[in-house]
């Protein structure tokens, strides 16, 4: 029963945010204002689902991989990132401005089409459709850019799910300058899957005035295309991508929820003939995601065991900890050995000792147990296990411990 679960530990959920793209959009804060004309572009427009792109296809510099790498975790699209987190992106976004993309962004056939919206800081100024949408994990947003048509616009996609519906807020595009996109908010509407009609949004922005109209201003686009840094006039910070990392992907799914096992398959076919050793296992992790136990559970002591629950510390003498807490007060540690067997990426695993913390009392816990673990996949961020017929997935909390 519990055998089955030996993995690294950490929490069993991050709050939900995948979607596959079928109506990209933008940052809630970005459109513009410009002159009408008969001829408008369609509201939703398909593209290629994200999962479809595998991690080798794209290519990114390095300052750009050193921002897709500070995101891997990031919750909310930031709405919830610890200090330190925070530091790391905003410094890697820094710096990417600081160098030479693409000159004259508006003026490139890059800037156009869909584009996920992976990262924003959400100040207190923030309109309130950024603020009620956007850092909510299960639903997805795009950009959608279209500035070389007889009526350039912005189009702001929010994607519930696939079942329920979006959100499209629309506004006129005018080009200021080579970065300066100016907007004017002038419609929106929800699409839902179980009406045969869309749902006007709410909001009077004729009667809005000047409160419909803004800038974003695009400080970052990358020669590849695949990478935006744009600031809105209401002070905040977008970070976009048109090819998603199948990390991210990943960590969306399992946010969301639904098609977890699509994203590790996409993951785990990028990273073929990869060498782990204890040095690349060693670190502090916290469990994502776990495949559902056949047997249906399994005693606390085995849960601890095989990990299955918050963190697990691997050294790289071999040493390992697993910490489960059930309750507020409450803890379970279990501690053993992991040791490599074979040319391949598999290891054995045992346990020896465990303890029950209540308060200050301690009990001793039956933990023993041996197993064996397959490494699918692992980078200094994501690791990918599989336990007989059981995947996990950790995120790296602290790397080499």
């Amino acid at each position: 029963m519990a055998a089955a679960l030996a993995a690294p530990t950490g929490l069993l959920k991050l709050p939900p945010s995948y979607a596959p793209p079928s109506s990209p959009s933008p940052p809630l804060s970005s459109t513009s204002y410009g002159r009408r004309s008969r001829r408008r572009p369609r509201l939703w427009r398909r593209g290629a689902p994200l999962l479809a792109v595998a991690a080798g296809e794209v290519s990114y510099t390095e300052p750009e991989e050193a921002l897709l790498e500070a995101l891997v975790g990031v919750q909310g699209r930031g709405r919830a990132v610890a200090p330190r987190q925070l530091q790391e992106v905003e410094s890697a976004v820094q710096t990417l401005e600081a160098l030479e993309g693409v000159p004259d962004p508006t003026s490139s056939s890059l800037i156009e089409g869909s584009w996920k919206l992976i990262f924003t800081t959400r100040p207190g100024t923030a309109s309130p459709i950024q603020r009620t949408f956007v850092g909510v994990d299960s639903f997805s947003v795009f950009q959608e850019v279209y500035l070389r048509t007889d009526d350039p616009r912005v189009v702001n996609v929010v994607k519930f799910s696939e079942t329920v519906g979006e959100l499209a807020v629309q506004a006129e595009a005018t080009i200021n300058d080579g970065k300066r996109i100016l907007f004017r908010f002038d419609r929106a509407a929800f699409a839902f899957k179980f009406l045969p009609f869309k749902v006007p949004y709410p909001v009077p922005f004729r009667l809005l005035g000047d409160e419909a109209k803004g800038w974003l201003d695009t400080t970052y686009l990358s020669r590849s295309g695949n990478i935006r840094i744009s600031r809105g006039n209401k002070g905040t910070t977008f970070v976009l991508q048109k090819s998603a990392d199948p990390r991210q992907m990943l960590l969306s799914a399992i946010s969301a929820g639904t098609r977890v096992k699509e994203a590790i398959d996409d993951l785990t076919s990028s990273r073929k003939g990869v060498v782990v050793d204890m040095n690349t296992l060693a670190g502090e992790w916290q469990l994502l995601w776990a495949s559902e136990s056949e047997s249906g559970g399994g005693s606390w002591s085995s849960v601890a065991s095989a990990g299955l629950k918050d963190f697990q510390t691997i050294k790289e003498d071999g040493q390992l900890k697993n910490l489960v807490n059930p309750f507020p007060g409450v803890s379970l540690s279990a501690r053993g050995n992991i040791c490599k067997t074979g040319n391949n990426n598999t290891f054995s695993v045992s346990m020896n000792e465990g303890v029950t913390q209540v308060g200050g009392v301690q009990f001793p816990l039956e933990t023993g147990g041996e197993f064996v673990m397959e490494i699918l996949y692992i980078d200094n961020k994501i690791r990918i296990s599989s336990l007989n017929q059981h995947k996990l997935v950790h995120l790296c909390i602290v790397n080499k411990t």
